[in-house]
């Protein structure tokens, strides 16, 4: 089971490795810009559900997308009050001479699993995860490192 766990992560490390020797820019990153690239996002939810990511773990790759040019937020088309992600040009230009991800690969195995393999495979996956890092913050996208949080001032 170990090997097996350690398979995958080396395969998702050398696929991020690759990818920002390639095109300069993380695994995370990549995925992101390709999920884009199959449709605009509606929102930040849209995106994290498409790429099975937790809300706030796809805004920081977002944000530094964004900060990259490579991303562009717009008003939506559709409700003016909401924010729709769209690859800008560079970003579309990046996303289709991207190499293959391990992390598409990962999830495209995942989704052969019958549903009640997926079930159980996530419960036990779950309960060693717990078990090692607990269940505090929702976990960055793979190989996409979390900028420190800022800390507050306190009042003397």
């Amino acid at each position: 089971m170990l090997d097996a766990v350690r398979r995958i992560v080396q395969a998702l490390r050398e696929s991020s490795r690759f990818a920002e020797r390639r095109v300069g820019l993380t695994s995370a990153q990549l995925f992101v810009l390709q999920k884009l690239a199959e449709s605009p996002a509606s929102s930040l939810n849209d995106l994290a559900a498409r790429t099975h990511t937790h809300q706030s773990s796809v805004s920081v790759v977002v944000t530094r997308l964004v900060q990259q040019g490579l991303v562009r937020r717009a008003p939506s088309t559709v409700d003016g009050r909401s924010v729709e992600l769209r690859l800008s040009t560079r970003g579309r230009r990046a996303a289709v001479g991207a190499p293959d991800l391990a992390q598409a690969r990962l999830i495209g195995a995942i989704d052969r699993l019958t549903p009640p393999r997926r079930r159980q495979l996530a419960s036990t996956l779950g309960e060693v995860a717990d078990a090692l890092a607990g269940a505090d913050d929702a976990p960055a996208m793979f190989f996409e490192e979390r900028r420190p949080r800022a800390r507050r001032a306190t009042r003397a």
